[in-house]
């Protein structure tokens, strides 16, 4: 019993990745959970009270995978600003991802203070990753330009989720050639 709870769990936050991926937060219903799984609306209630829970779930499972991918690449690289680098591409490149998706969706949403505070917790931690790389790099306020650049990515993933007339490689090495060189081209 407890491993047929646990696959439709699962079966459930497949479903919902899908559904914040394809139509955003307000496609996360639990009616749309429901025919996603063939589970009946009220079996859903079951398994999470609440939009909210759903998206907490979702933060607690996919943000710690999507940042060991972005850890990893950082660690590949030699330099500090190598993993600067490797950091906005990283980050970048999981922007078509579903998992990256749900979460860029999750952060737009209305969510619980309980929720918001989770997700502002796994953000500290890439912040915390970069503000290391930037440390060494000499930054006085290593935290602030971690915190600053991360506000870079940030808005290239937007531009890139846009479908901008730029190419995602274009936006990748705009967002790359601005964080470690800033604005002067």
């Amino acid at each position: 019993m407890a491993e047929h709870r646990s696959m439709q769990r699962a079966a459930l936050l497949d479903a919902a990745r899908s559904l914040l991926s394809e139509g955003g937060t307000e496609a996360l219903t639990f009616p749309a959970l429901a025919e996603r799984t063939g589970l009946a609306r009220s079996s859903v209630y079951e398994y999470f009270r609440s939009r909210a829970a759903v998206v907490e779930e979702l933060c607690e499972v996919d943000f710690p995978l999507w940042a060991a991918e972005v850890a990893a690449a950082m660690e590949r690289a030699e330099s500090a600003e190598g993993k600067v680098e490797a950091y906005v591409r990283q980050q970048l490149a999981l922007v078509g991802d579903r998992r990256h998706r749900a979460v860029v969706a999750i952060s737009a949403s209305e969510l619980d203070a309980g929720a918001r505070e989770k997700i502002r917790a796994a953000h500290g931690g890439l912040v915390a990753m970069i503000a290391e790389a930037l440390g060494k790099m000499g930054h006085e306020q290593p935290r602030l330009a971690a915190m600053l650049l991360q506000g870079v990515v940030d808005a290239a993933v937007r531009r890139i989720e846009l479908g901008a007339a730029e190419d995602a490689a274009v936006v990748t090495d705009a967002a790359v050639a601005m964080v470690l060189r800033g604005v002067k081209g």
